[in-house]
């Protein structure tokens, strides 16, 4: 049990939302328990998918059948895409709220789905992340990262393994997005192992014997199920051009490890601070989502090598050290990008004991970072 950062109660008084979020990030949990009296419906038992499947409108005479008005839960509604029309009758001539769930939104994007033409706000829950976990263990999330039965669980490597085995069969080869499934096998691992790092669709395409096309569209599909995300290059400087090429971040450290089979990642390594990274990416992209801050975030890499890790809109620059002794050098990427951009803040969050100045440049330790930033103490709308 988990003190969730989301909170959709005050949204579904007034309107009707999507909740999406890959498989085991508590959605049904979440539903369940601050909404014990509405009227559920899970997708995923068969008897119930099949006997809508047959007679979507009896959705809707169930609905109209119960006169107290309860909001209406409808888990994995991509499985069943045909009773949003008979949702947004329900809405339009008869006032009821509903709270639509999904672990892919890839049937409702691409199907010629009706998707409520605005009558759903859309919100997003998100692998646990440092403010819901009380004494969090770093390491731990280094290594089996975020959801909430992984994180708890006794065996996570089995877990993991067990879950990225649910994906490839339920979300991709249920949809039928790939032809292939065992050359999206490969794919997913080789995206493991560049995961944090800027994407070559033409080298992975080589790697694997397919066009460069067909790793864009297998990017796509990782979006689209919720599995991962493309973090944009900042493009806007002047003096040192950028790269416009993305960044592949999974939405979880723990399925990154286990799809690039290393586990026992420890401190003071190279490949601790590439996770470091992830973990702080992971934190930056919920909390903007969660608390509806509209400023993009994005990386910063000219051509000529200087790098940031993250930027929030043009006045935020955030760099992640694995190191326990940020240096001078760990400023080049900060101080270049300050050549164009008039920056408010210039971070460098580590793993370093006390907070201190390098010239501009503040050095934050991770934890005192993240309490910062989930107290909204380093970003307003």
């Amino acid at each position: 049990m988990y003190n969730r950062v989301l909170n959709i109660q005050k949204t579904i008084e007034r309107k009707s939302l999507f909740l999406f979020g890959p498989r085991q990030t508590g959605k049904s949990f979440y539903l369940k328990h601050h909404f014990k009296n509405a009227l559920y419906y899970d997708l995923l038992k068969t008897d119930l998918f099949f006997r809508l499947t047959s007679n979507p409108s009896l959705l809707r005479e169930e609905v109209l059948a119960d006169s107290d008005d309860k909001i209406i839960i409808i888990d994995e509604i991509q499985k069943l895409p045909v009773l949003l029309d008979e949702v947004h009758l329900l809405i339009e001539e008869y006032g009821r709220r509903f709270i639509l769930t999904g672990s892919s939104a890839r049937k409702l994007k691409y199907g010629a789905s009706n998707l409520l033409g605005g009558r759903a706000l859309t919100k997003h829950l998100y692998p646990l992340v440092s403010k819901e976990i009380i004494d969090y263990d770093l390491e731990r999330i280094i290594n089996f990262g975020t959801l909430p039965a992984i994180y708890d669980s006794p065996e996570p490597i089995e877990d993991l393994e067990a879950y990225v085995g649910t994906y490839l069969k339920e979300e991709i080869q249920a949809e039928g997005a790939v032809r292939k499934l065992e050359k999206f096998a490969k794919f997913l691992n080789l995206a493991s192992i560049t995961n944090t790092e800027i994407v070559n669709f033409s080298s992975i395409g080589s790697d694997l014997g397919l066009p460069a096309k067909t790793i864009r569209e297998y990017f796509r599909i990782l979006e689209d199920t919720l599995i991962g995300v493309l973090l944009e290059p900042y493009t806007k400087t002047i003096k040192r051009k950028a790269t416009t090429r993305a960044k592949f971040y999974y939405f979880d450290i723990g399925v990154a490890n286990i799809l690039a089979n290393r586990f026992s990642i420890k401190p003071q390594t190279e490949l601790f601070g590439k996770v470091f990274e992830h973990f702080i990416c992971l934190e930056l992209h919920a909390y903007l989502n969660y608390h509806k801050i509209r400023k993009p975030l994005t990386f910063w890499r000219s051509k000529s090598g200087y790098e940031v890790d993250f930027l929030i809109g043009d006045t935020i620059a955030i760099e992640v050290k694995g190191s326990a002794m940020v240096k001078d050098k760990h400023c080049r990427g900060l101080n270049a990008l300050a050549e164009d951009l008039k920056l408010d803040h210039k971070i460098i969050v580590s793993m370093d004991l006390n907070r201190r100045l390098l010239g501009d440049v503040e050095v934050i330790p991770y934890r005192e970072f993240l309490q910062q930033l989930w107290s909204n103490q380093l970003v307003t709308n």
